[in-house]
Order: structure tokens, then C-alpha cells, then sequence
């Protein structure tokens, strides 16, 4: 984990921590009915479907903390300028390409 990763301070997603959480329980309880499906032996595109729709939620809630990240903690180096917003600038890039190449 980087320096820029370890900050202490409130995160861009602070305000909407409870959706986000409540949007992950949502997903937890999806990826154990998906567990429930297989161990049911149920219909592999029945599974399959419900396994894109986690997928899609997963990638809802990514969606968000990257919009989160970029209005808050990059804006905010960016306005502090240096060799901190370079790095946070590079942090938001390499996240964007793990998520893209997921």
C-alpha cells in the first residue's frame, strides 16, 4: 500500500458511506445466493445471470469511489499542486486501468 493510500483523513466517499454500504450488503447477499444456486444445482445461465448482475453492481459501486476520488482527493492535491498531485494523479490512472482490465 503507497504513502497517498495511508491517508488518515476523510475519504471523497465519507458522506455516502452508508449507501456504499448498504449497496455491499446488497452485493453479499447476491454472491450467496450464488452460492445457494450452485450448491441447488440450478440452471448454469440462471447462475450465470446472476452472477453478471453482481457483477454489473460490483462495478456500480467501483464507479462511484473513482467519481468520489476524482472529486475529492485528486481535485483537492491538484489545487495543493507539487509532486503530490502528480502521484495522485498517477494513483487515479493506475486504478482506472486495474478496473479497466477487470
Amino acid at each position: 500500500m503507497s504513502e497517498l493510500t495511508a491517508d488518515a483523513g476523510p475519504h471523497g466517499y465519507s458522506s455516502g458511506k452508508e449507501d456504499y454500504l448498504k449497496r455491499l450488503r446488497r452485493i453479499e447477499g447476491q454472491i450467496r445466493g450464488l452460492q445457494r444456486m450452485v450448491e441447488d444445482d440450478k440452471y448454469c445461465i440462471d447462475i450465470l445471470t446472476q452472477v453478471s448482475a453482481a457483477t454489473k453492481a460490483l462495478q456500480s459501486v467501483s464507479l462511484g469511489l473513482m467519481d468520489e476520488h476524482l472529486r475529492h482527493c485528486v481535485s483537492q492535491a491538484v489545487a495543493e499542486g507539487g509532486t503530490t498531485a502528480e502521484d495522485k494523479i498517477r494513483e487515479a490512472s493506475d486504478a482506472i486501468a486495474r478496473l479497466v482490465r477487470s
